[in-house]
Parts: C-alpha cells; sequence; structure tokens
C-alpha cells in the first residue's frame, strides 16, 4: 500500500466517521457499469467544499487493491448492487491529490517530475523486474506493466485543474501538464491499460489546448451535471432528511443555502449545510473557505454592464446568461458572460440549469 499506488482506505472512512455523512456510493453504481469502456474517462468538476475529496477517497477506497473494503460499504447504497462485490478491491488504482503535491514536490515547476518519479517508484514494488531503471516516462510505465502482466488500472486525479488554475500565466508548467495528461489518456495505448479515470477539480476541461489533450473524457459540471446530478453536492430530500434528524427549520435552510438547479436536482452546498446542522447558527460558510480578492478584479472589468448584473442579483433577482462562450480559461474574459460562468463553476453564483 503506498501514498499514490494502492492506497487504502482510511481516508474514506475519516468521512465514514464524521458527525454527518451522506450516502453518496450511488456514484459507484455508474462507475462500475461504464468501468472497462470507453465511457470510462470521466471529469467531475464542482466547486469548493462540494465533496470532491471525500468522493475520490470513496472511489479509491472501492476499487483499491491495497485494502479490504467489503464492510465499509456493505451497509451503503452501493452494498444492494448486483455488481457491489465484482469490483470492490480488484484494481490497481493510483491516486493523485495534485494540490497535496505541491508542498512535498517543492513547489509547482516540480509537481509533475515529483508524481512521476514518486509513482513509478512505488510501481515498481508491485511489479518488480518490469521497469527498467531509466524509466523515466509514467505512461509508458503502466504500458509496459500492462504488456508483461496484463493488468489495468484505475486512476483518480484530485484537484486535477491546480496547476491550470493556479499557474496560469506560467505557460512551461502547464504546456508540460497537459503533454502528461495527454500521454497518459489520450490515443489508443491507454485504452489498453486504462480500466477507469476520474478526474476532479474545479474548472471544467479547457477549450482551447486541454480539451484536445483530453477530449475522450465525459464531462459533468456546475451547467450540466447530467446523470451524475444526484452525487454532486446534497440533495433537497437529503437536507430534508437531515433537518429532521436535527430539528433545524428547512424553509430557513433553503433560503440560505438553495444554490443550484441541476436537472430534476436542488443541490445544496455540502459544507454549509452540515455546519448549520451541527452548529444551529445561520452564517455564510461557504464563503469562510475563500477569498472574494481574485472576484473583485473580474467585476471591476465592468464587461457590458456586469456591475450592473451583480447588483440585481445582490437584490434577489435572476439574471440570464449564456455559458456556451466561456472558454475555461483563468486568463482570458471577453465578455460578461464568461465571468459569471466563472462564478457559477467557483460558487460565487447559484444557477439555474
Amino acid at each position: 500500500m503506498g501514498n499514490f499506488v494502492n492506497p487504502g482506505n482510511d481516508a474514506f472512512r475519516v468521512a465514514l466517521a464524521s458527525s454527518i455523512y451522506v450516502d453518496k456510493t450511488g456514484l459507484l453504481e455508474y462507475t462500475n457499469k461504464v468501468i472497462g469502456t470507453l465511457q470510462a474517462y470521466i471529469c467531475n468538476s464542482r466547486p469548493r467544499r462540494f465533496g470532491k475529496s471525500i468522493t475520490a477517497n470513496m472511489l479509491t477506497a472501492y476499487y483499491s487493491k491495497g485494502c479490504d473494503s467489503e464492510t465499509i460499504f456493505a451497509d451503503l447504497e452501493i452494498g444492494k448492487s448486483p455488481d457491489f462485490k465484482k469490483h470492490l478491491n480488484q484494481y490497481d488504482v493510483i491516486h493523485l491529490d495534485v494540490q497535496w503535491c505541491m508542498e512535498p514536490a517543492g513547489g509547482p515547476e516540480c509537481v509533475l517530475s515529483y508524481i512521476v518519479e514518486k509513482t513509478i517508484s512505488e510501481l515498481r514494488v508491485y511489479y518488480p523486474n518490469i521497469l527498467p531503471d531509466h524509466m523515466k516516462s509514467l505512461p509508458e510505465a503502466l504500458s509496459c506493466i500492462y504488456a508483461a502482466s496484463g493488468k489495468k488500472f484505475v486512476i483518480i486525479i484530485d484537484e486535477w485543474d491546480v496547476l491550470i488554475r493556479d499557474m496560469a500565466v506560467d505557460q512551461k508548467i502547464q504546456e508540460d501538464y497537459i503533454n502528461f495528461l495527454r500521454g497518459l489518456f489520450k490515443g489508443t495505448e491507454p485504452t489498453k491499460y486504462i480500466q477507469l479515470a476520474y478526474l476532479t477539480g474545479i474548472l471544467p476541461i479547457k477549450k482551447a489546448r486541454t480539451q484536445s489533450a483530453l477530449n475522450n473524457f465525459d464531462e459533468f459540471t456546475m451547467l450540466d451535471a447530467s446523470i451524475l446530478a444526484p452525487h454532486v453536492g446534497f440533495t433537497e430530500s437529503e437536507v430534508q432528511q437531515l433537518c429532521r434528524k436535527y430539528h433545524r427549520d428547512f424553509e430557513k435552510i433553503k433560503r440560505w443555502y438553495d444554490g443550484y438547479l441541476l436537472e430534476d436536482y436542488q443541490v445544496y452546498n455540502p459544507k454549509a449545510v452540515v455546519s448549520v446542522m451541527l452548529k444551529d447558527k445561520f452564517r455564510s460558510y461557504w464563503s469562510e473557505t475563500g477569498s472574494y480578492e481574485a472576484v473583485v478584479p473580474l467585476i471591476n472589468m465592468d464587461f457590458d454592464g456586469l456591475k450592473t448584473a451583480i447588483i440585481e442579483m445582490l437584490a434577489g433577482n435572476a439574471i440570464e446568461v449564456d455559458v456556451g462562450t466561456f472558454q475555461n480559461d483563468m486568463n482570458n474574459f471577453y465578455c460578461r458572460d464568461d465571468v459569471l460562468t466563472y462564478l457559477i463553476h467557483l460558487g460565487y453564483l447559484a444557477y439555474d440549469q
């Protein structure tokens, strides 16, 4: 059991042991259905504190050979599925948290080499005598392992977009990272060694260079969550159940925290709902987890009456937005709708699909 290769289920156990855990293992029914198919490449983006890491840890705990997770999943929703045990702890899993790698790597410019070096080193423990000492490419390493053993991998990347999101001005870091993703996921060879790929982060796949590298991924976003909508945040029925348990005023919670209408689901921010249940105080819990400083310059651009639109929303009114113009790019904003769509992805604005 390594840090990146076949990690255990400890991280998911922490979520299960928390005061409030809402069962989202129904997502595993979908991933089990598409595993080993062309639909097994998934990018599920959502704002901060919407359970991205918990989901990544859940997938790892369920699929990883590095642990035995039957007892922790048996009583959850996925435990009722006829395919529950078919995929349980059956795969070599590579779980990368790109945000966490920043510090041990020594900075964003070293993250990629750190990930590749550490992952290949851990793979050698599981597959000795397969990888030559000079091996420096992770895609090539996975390809070699598959050719020698027939073993396929589940690859989970948490905060996949952090190098694009936080280092957008550094083109070299961005280009190297995009090339890495292209080599890992794109083309015929990766279909041989990848059983399932799951990326999660704040931004959807960038529509320019990154899209050409990852256009084989199915995207599920805060603009179009599709069939994954009930697994993105807390649904209204889940919030109602919590209100009954903790004796909270559901209508007041709905006024405060009802953020997104995705498909047929009212989706609530988990951080805010859990906080108000446990503390019984109505505050803007989600906004306390991040700064508005990055947003102010965008609003000050005042594209096409952007400030007026913000004032309209602060007054409680809704405005229309064309979400198709935004290029999922942190650097280039060309109109009001670009900025508004960006703020939806980040979680600053609610959205009615």
